[in-house]
């Protein structure tokens, strides 16, 4: 249901307090005043702390500096005269014992007349003793007609056109903006260029980033890596090819649903963060990594909200990729946490939205281990797939030298020995190895030669691989990939071949 319908209900269902959670105050008053006047043609006012009333001339004023009288003048008005209240900011006196009891009266003589107060605030802050009495409603960001509107009416103010190719690539770079920003930076558009092209992409993409900045929660990451770069996990690049045009309209007319995302279970160094950013990169979606530790405030209701703010922001920004790093950091031990229960509230949110999303948000979580995660996170229906990443085979590991020495010495990649240095490395990661490299490099630099194979073997025998130091943690992470709980991302690991030995009766 949209912002309006939801809103002409609740006024016609007598919903005395309505709170309305956005940063778009413009917006939002030119939405309630197109229903008041839809419904019943009610009277709108409008208050805020510094002009006091400022839509009626004969109250011009009144209750400036007052929010207690701005709330009595709601009473003079004739029980039978249809009206809306507008009070901007309002979310600041809540707390006070006279505004709260006010308006906790204001509510049940409310019930029967045909009036409603609306409080306007950036976000959800309510007190205990008012919760009962409000009803929480969210703005929603421009959706993609909203901002189709807008930027026809600029070129029809401008006396220019677009081509709809170009209009699609704008109209789909605004969405995540709200309509002040993406005014904003259309005028700057338009002042640099006399005009609107399909050039000006890149300046909303930036105006994009400084607001995902701004919320302090999600972070526009640069996506540049290939799913060429990725050594081995064959099994898992086979599963994202096959999806890679799962988010355009031919899928949706052949009946296929928006991929949900994936859960990458593993061993740290092994390319699950790698994947993250290939996948954005291959699939040409924009990246957003989330910090969970960021959705924690310290307000009560902060955590809450920040995590709404995510979704609706990542929700606008669609299709995209929303990728969640160490997520079992974030959630281990959620049961046990001394924090009045705001941990499990905000996972509740989260997993809940993973589990009935709509939008092409594409969640990739990675998780080092898996017995810190708690049970529902991995039931079905939250991801498409739970895939197991595991130390790389030789056949891998080759792979992974080949791509890291093609990148750093192209002209020169046939003078090393991939065979051998796959061989020499048992039980290094991905990221071991690409650390015996940068050492290599810089033991041929320090003596003003290029690196060698021996370089390479000599700085791998001076590391000491996580699989040996923390062995038993990757024996049990084996292991429960072994019981049948998520699909390897190798089809050559050794891991693999255990599988099929005891599937065979070996």
């Amino acid at each position: 249901m949209s912002f309006k319908d939801e809103f002409e209900l609740l006024l016609r269902a007598r919903y005395p307090v309505l709170y309305v959670a956005t940063l778009e105050e413009e917006r939002v008053e030119a939405s309630i005043a197109r229903s008041a006047k839809e419904q019943g043609n009610r009277g709108l006012y409008v208050w805020d702390f510094v002009d006091g009333y400022q839509s009626n001339p004969t109250d011009e004023g009144m209750a400036r500096r007052n929010p207690l009288q701005a709330l009595e003048q709601i009473e003079k008005l004739p029980a039978s005269a249809p009206a809306v209240f507008v009070l901007r900011d309002f979310h600041r006196f809540l707390d006070d014992i006279s505004i709260s009891r006010k308006l906790r009266n204001l509510a049940r003589r409310l019930k029967s007349q045909p009036k409603n107060i609306v409080v306007l605030a950036p976000s959800i802050n309510i007190p205990d003793d008012l919760s009962e009495v409000m009803t929480v409603l969210e703005f929603a960001l421009p959706t993609a007609p909203e901002i189709r509107s807008e930027i026809d009416r600029l070129l029809a103010a401008s006396r220019r056109s677009l081509s709809d190719r170009t209009l699609d690539e704008l109209v789909r770079s605004c969405q995540g903006l709200s309509m002040e920003r993406i005014r904003r930076v259309l005028a700057r558009a338009i002042a640099i260029h006399g005009e609107l092209k399909a050039d000006d992409v890149d300046l909303i993409l930036e105006e994009k980033r400084q607001t995902i900045r701004q919320t302090q929660i999600l972070e526009f990451y640069p996506a540049t890596e290939n799913i060429s770069d990725i050594g081995g996990l064959d099994n898992l690049k086979d599963w994202l090819l096959r999806r890679g045009g799962a988010f355009g309209d031919r899928a949706r007319q052949y009946g296929l649903p928006h991929p949900r995302g994936l859960l990458l279970v593993g061993i740290q160094g092994t390319g699950k963060s790698l994947t993250a950013k290939a996948i954005a990169h291959h699939w040409h979606l924009p990246l957003l990594r989330l910090d969970v530790g960021r959705l924690f405030g310290g307000l009560v209701g902060e955590s809450e909200s920040r995590t709404r703010q995510m979704i609706q922001v990542a929700e606008a920004l669609a299709p995209c990729v929303l990728w969640i790093d160490e997520i079992d950091k974030a959630f281990s031990g959620i049961n046990g946490q001394g924090d009045s229960g705001t941990t499990s509230r905000v996972f509740g949110t989260f997993v809940t939205w993973l589990s009935e999303k709509n939008s092409p948000v594409f969640v990739v979580a990675t998780a080092n281990n898996i017995s810190a995660l708690p049970p529902e996170m991995l039931r079905k229906g939250r991801f498409d797939e739970i895939f197991f990443v595991g130390l790389p085979s030789q056949a891998e590991r080759q792979e992974i030298f080949s791509v890291h020495l093609s990148r750093l010495r192209p002209h020169n990649l046939k003078s090393y020995d991939l065979d051998r240095l796959a061989y020499e490395t048992p039980d290094f990661s991905g990221a071991e190895i690409e650390q015996s490299i940068v050492e290599a490099m810089h033991i041929g630099f320090s003596q003003n030669r290029d690196f060698t194979t021996e370089d390479i073997l000599e700085a791998a025998s001076q590391i000491v691989p996580l699989a040996r130091t923390a062995r038993e943690q990757i024996q049990m992470l084996q292991e429960w990939a072994m019981s049948g709980k998520a699909r390897l991302a190798s089809r050559n690991s050794s891991l693999n071949r255990r599988i099929q030995g005891q599937l065979h009766g070996d």
